[in-house]
């Protein structure tokens, strides 16, 4: 047998850690994004991307960041001090797009479904309803729970209030976020209240709450997905990379991947849920592309505007933001790469 020299043997070894050195460079490259989420359901696709390693895959490295409500969001994108993240549709987003919030809008985070059950539907506590109050018209004058005086909470609850004729007016506004429905509810401190999954399905099963109305949002446009307009500027290829591994994520979910028990377990670490609390839930949707309805921003708006929340006149500068070419170009990405 030939004698192996040393620097044979040192060659072969580095040819041999050679794929690791560039897998790990290779790595080191990709593109960093930090994305603001909350705990509930609708927030899947981006839990899903994460962990199912969507992201990578595309190339971009992300870190998901809980967050507060929109208005910390868009702050938060506002200045720089993020690059990403949800937030949903309301009179604070509408008037910081007004006066130039330097964010870009990439593309819907979440749809309600034109279906029931609801994932966001208006429930009312269990003490009301044994209490005898069993229809909305019998809301006039109690306490009912919202996550805050201009977001998508204040506009679902008014066209929940409207199917039994009253309006914002005709109750008194509490406003508290979801998870705090339940202490509310079981200490007889709110009547009814705004509430989303998982948070609706724990309140029903601890015999907490029950569903009033849930055909009122049908369609509504609940949330979108924004990044802060500079880090655009410079980085346009990892915005469509992220918003590739959302979009495989979203369409993942939307076609039956709620039924995988792995996806569960994701949701589950995510939200703090239990994966059982999960199966079967209702759950919001997105189109396909990812596109903005945006007459129903619109009618979010209008509404805003009647109840005197909105700074200007006319409508917002959305489309000023709103930011279809990399969308385009992120729905051909995925198309590239089944």
């Amino acid at each position: 047998m030939p004698s192996v020299s040393r620097r044979d043997l040192m060659a072969a070894a580095a040819a041999a850690l050679a794929p690791a050195f560039v897998s790990a460079a290779r790595a080191q490259k990709l593109p960093k994004v930090e994305f603001l989420y909350s705990p509930f359901a609708d927030y899947a696709p981006f839990f899903v991307a994460k962990e199912l390693g969507f992201f990578k895959d595309f190339g971009v490295e992300v870190t998901l960041q809980p967050k507060g409500g929109t208005a910390e969001t868009i702050q938060l994108l506002a200045s720089g001090n993020t690059e990403a993240g949800a937030a949903t549709w309301g009179a604070g987003l509408f008037n910081a797009l007004d006066r130039g919030a330097t964010v870009a809008i990439i593309a819907t985070s979440a749809r309600m479904p034109a279906t029931v059950p609801s994932p966001s539907p208006f429930m009312i506590s269990q003490k009301a309803w044994d209490a005898g109050i069993r229809t909305v018209a019998g809301l006039k004058g109690k306490r009912v729970g919202i996550p805050g005086p201009s977001g998508f909470g204040m506009f679902s609850v008014a066209k929940a209030l409207e199917k039994g004729g009253l309006t914002i007016e005709d109750i008194e506004p509490v406003y508290l976020p979801p998870p705090a429905t339940a202490a509310a509810f079981a200490n007889g401190g709110l009547e009814a209240g705004w509430s989303i999954e998982p948070f609706a399905r724990q309140l029903e099963k601890q015999g907490l709450g029950r569903r009033l109305v849930e055909d009122h949002t049908f369609g509504t446009e609940l949330g979108l997905i924004a990044f802060n307009q500079d880090f655009v500027a410079r980085n346009e290829d990892a915005v469509v990379r992220f918003m590739a591994g959302y979009l495989k994520a979203a369409r993942l979910l939307d076609k039956g991947g709620w039924q995988d028990d792995k996806v569960l377990d994701i949701v589950a670490k995510y939200t703090g849920t239990e994966r059982d609390a999960l199966r079967g839930i209702p759950y919001t949707v997105r189109s396909e592309d990812g596109a903005i309805d945006m007459a129903s921003v619109r009618e979010q708006e209008e509404f805003f505007r009647k109840r005197g929340a909105l700074e200007y006149k006319g409508p917002a500068k959305i489309d000023a933001v709103y930011r279809l070419d990399l969308l385009k170009r992120a729905n051909e990405l995925v198309a590239s790469k089944p």
